[in-house]
Parts: structure tokens; C-alpha cells; sequence
């Protein structure tokens, strides 16, 4: 007879598999929106062509489970071609043709023998709790939801007639808000989160190798915006000259600059003489006038210029917990899980869980807000801090995948926190981290600004 303990592991697994399977529900959908003729095209310079990432899921999830589950390579060729991803930092980009990659139908064959393979493996039932096994499946949801997002801000760089329309909720009933800073008084901050002392918690309390060790540290009192960056605002900065001042850029975001001949954000589209009205915002599948009270996306230089052009800075990581977990009262219970309190993210509390294209205006989910009032720290828009990305005291690489975080510790990517419409609810987690270089203008990014 299986132990109590035995059929929780294996409750457990089942609820992963189930997992597993919305999430490749959800990226199968997402190739749907593009049109077939697309599917060698390259949006997004610095990434590999969208058939690479058909494979790329599958390749993961079979290259991760294997040492696990035994399975027998039996594609080892497409093992290896669909297995890595590309960052490029220091200008080089990938030179590729389209006959350079397999055919469609041989990826669609790869893809559905190696879910086969692995699903069969995996519906085996398992003695004990496997927490192994269980931290590798939670790798595979959470990297396949990774690539979810990742795919979607490459596919918003595709031209509107490479796409299938899809529909768009209702934008939520807009509110009348002013910006202002709120004064956040000195407290800690808890960064990432423990280790449990023992296997199941381990299980439990599930994180990427850079969300390890928990630390708490002391954040001095600071003020920020109540709310992000709007494209409204940002505009002021573009009529003011903010792209050809100089003095608001460091000198590598200068030469990024010049060198792009960068002078507007990525998402908007400049007509006739790029003033006012002109600006248009390229949504997902449509064009539109610029929606001045969207928060706008941005890339970190165009931030913290931004920033540095108001007199004020980008918050660190540490700041940006403070304000979006802490409590404003002396004595108050720990730090909260979400800004809003302990309840998992749920609708009316934010723009994630990949239920918009799209961003929707600032402020509209008051529901979301944290204990000092700062509004869309989760959804909208991911944030971009003025701290690299780094490891905590007591970092461990995950040994099946140890260059997932440390091979980014080269001061050369910032830390974002927070989420975009795009983001899994699961990942909405205070201690998950995410980064992208300085210069990378794609990402669904937007910013606050903080004062001392």
C-alpha cells in the first residue's frame, strides 16, 4: 500500500503534468497567430527565427527530463540544434538563412514524438515524492510560460499582415489619474526566498536558482511614483529634446544612441512630423493613436534618461519591495506575498496572466494597489530598477542547468520586476526575477521613478 506520503508525491505529479499541458496549449496557441508563411521570418534581430523556438520547447523539456526519465534520444541532431537560445551582448548578431533550418513538417514530426515520448514516461506512476522530478517539471511549465511572453513581444514586431488578428477584451473603464509620489518611510525588504528544510518544502516554495537565498535588508526612506510612466509623460521628455541631450545618458547608452539612431520608444510609430496627434502605438494586431495614459515601454537607457531628465533615479530592486510589499505601519505583520495582501493574483487585480495583448491605462485596477497606495507594481508592464542583476549570498546554480542565472552576472543585464499582460500568474511570485540588457527595447518594460 502507497504511503500518505507517496500519493502526495503523486498527486503532486499529476498536478504538474496538468500544468504542463496548459502550458503547451497555451504556446500552440500562440503559433497560431502567425501566418505559415511567417513562421522563418526573424522580427527581433538579436533572436533566433520563430521555427527555432517550435522546436526550442520541446528540445528543452526532452534535454531537462532525460536524465530522469531514461527516455532514449532518438533525434539527437534536432537535440542539439533546438536546445539554446540567443542573447547577444556585444553587437554580434546571428547570420542564418531560412534554408538553413528543417522543414516544417520535419519540426512539427520532432515536436510531437518527443511530447509522446515524454508523456509516456511521465503518466508511469512513481513511488514517493520524486522531488526531483517535480522541480524539473516546474522548470518546464515555467520556462515553456517564460517563452510564452518572450514569443509574444517577438511576435508584436511582426508586420500586422504576417499575423491573424485575435480578439481583445474590453479596455477596463478608464480613471482620472494625476501623477504624484508617495514618500515610502524606512523598513527592510525581504529579496528572494528559503530554502526549505526538507524535501517537501523544498517542493513548496519552488524558485529559479537566482530567487535563492532569501535576504532582508534595510531600505532608507525614499519617495516614488504612485504610478508608472505614461506614454503622455513620456512625450514631454521627446518635445523637450531628452534624445539629443547629451548630459541624461551614460555614455554607452549615448553610443547605443547614435549607433540605432534611436528617437522614440520601440512601440511607437512616428508620423508626418512626430508631434502630438502624429504618434501612433503599434498594439499587437492593429495601429492606433498613441494612448497617452498607457504606461510606455521602454528600454532601461531610455528610462533612466528619462528619470535623470525629472532629477530623480530609477528605484533599486531593494526600493522597489519596499514599496510594493512593505507595510506602512510600525508593527505591522511581515512583508505581504502580492501588494494587494496574501490572496494569489485574481481577476481585477492587475493586466497578467496573458489575458491582454495589450497594455491597458494606468491606475486601472485600484483592487491591486499596496499598502502605500502605489498602484500596477504586478501587470501592465514588467519595471526596470537601477540594479544589476546579481546573485543573493548563498546563490547555487541549479546543477541541470547551471548556466540559466550565472551565465547573466555580467553586470551587463538590469534586474525587472512586477509582470506585463503577457506574464504567468504563477510567476507573479515577490521573489521572481527577471532581466534583459540595457539596450533591448522589445520587452513589454515600462519604469517609475524614485527620489530620495
Amino acid at each position: 500500500m502507497a504511503t500518505a506520503a507517496a500519493v502526495t508525491g503523486i498527486e503532486r505529479q499529476g498536478q504538474l503534468l496538468h500544468q504542463l499541458a496548459e502550458s503547451r496549449a497555451r504556446t500552440d496557441a500562440l503559433f497560431r497567430i502567425v501566418r505559415p508563411e511567417a513562421l522563418y521570418d526573424r522580427p527581433i534581430a538579436e533572436r533566433h527565427r520563430i521555427v527555432f523556438y517550435i522546436g526550442h520547447l520541446e528540445a528543452f523539456d526532452l534535454n531537462l527530463l532525460v536524465p530522469a526519465l531514461g527516455v532514449e534520444p532518438f533525434q539527437p541532431e534536432f537535440d542539439r540544434l533546438f536546445a539554446f537560445g540567443i542573447d547577444p551582448v556585444d553587437g554580434g548578431l546571428p547570420q542564418d538563412q531560412p534554408s538553413d533550418w528543417p522543414r516544417r513538417d520535419e519540426v512539427t514530426a520532432y515536436v510531437h514524438r518527443v511530447r509522446t515520448s515524454l508523456d509516456e514516461c511521465l503518466s508511469r506512476p512513481r513511488m514517493g515524492s520524486s522531488s526531483g522530478l517535480s522541480t524539473l517539471l516546474h522548470v518546464a511549465v515555467e520556462h515553456r510560460l517564460m517563452h510564452a511572453e518572450t514569443l509574444a513581444y517577438m511576435f508584436h514586431q511582426l508586420p500586422l499582415e504576417r499575423k491573424i488578428a485575435q480578439p481583445e477584451p474590453r479596455q477596463p473603464e478608464a480613471r482620472v489619474v494625476s501623477p504624484r509620489m508617495i514618500e515610502i518611510p524606512p523598513g527592510v525588504a525581504t529579496l528572494g526566498r528559503s530554502r526549505g528544510s526538507s524535501a517537501a518544502e523544498s517542493e513548496e516554495s519552488f524558485g529559479w536558482d537566482n530567487e535563492f537565498e532569501a535576504i532582508t535588508t534595510d531600505v532608507p526612506g525614499f519617495g516614488i511614483d504612485a504610478y508608472n510612466v505614461t506614454n503622455r509623460q513620456f512625450l514631454e521628455f521627446i518635445r523637450a529634446g531628452g534624445y539629443n541631450e547629451k548630459s541624461l545618458w551614460s555614455p554607452a547608452d549615448w553610443q547605443w544612441l547614435q549607433s540605432e539612431a534611436v528617437r522614440h520608444p520601440r512601440f511607437w510609430v512616428a508620423n508626418g512630423n512626430g508631434r502630438g496627434q502624429e504618434w501612433s502605438w503599434r498594439t499587437m494586431f492593429d495601429e492606433r493613436p498613441l494612448p497617452l495614459d498607457w504606461p510606455v515601454y521602454v528600454s532601461h537607457a531610455e528610462a533612466s534618461a528619462y528619470a535623470r531628465w525629472q532629477g530623480k533615479a530609477l528605484p533599486t530592486e531593494a526600493q522597489f519591495h519596499r514599496a510594493a510589499y512593505g507595510s506602512p505601519k510600525d508593527g505591522a505583520p511581515g512583508e505581504r506575498e502580492y501588494p494587494w495582501g496574501e490572496e494569489p493574483p485574481g481577476e481585477g487585480r492587475g493586466n497578467f496572466d496573458l489575458g491582454r495583448w495589450d497594455p491597458v491605462a494606468v491606475g486601472s485596477y485600484p483592487a491591486g494597489r499596496s499598502a502605500f497606495g502605489i498602484e500596477d507594481l504586478i501587470g501592465n508592464g514588467w519595471e526596470w530598477t537601477a540594479s544589476a542583476f546579481a546573485p543573493f549570498p548563498g546563490f547555487q546554480p541549479f546543477s541541470f542547468y547551471p548556466g540559466y542565472s550565472a551565465n547573466f552576472f555580467d553586470g551587463k543585464h538590469y534586474v525587472v520586476k512586477g509582470g506585463s499582460s503577457r506574464t504567468a500568474a504563477r510567476m507573479l511570485r515577490r521573489s521572481f526575477r527577471n532581466w534583459f540588457q540595457p539596450h533591448y527595447p522589445f520587452v513589454y518594460a515600462t519604469f517609475r521613478c524614485a527620489s530620495q
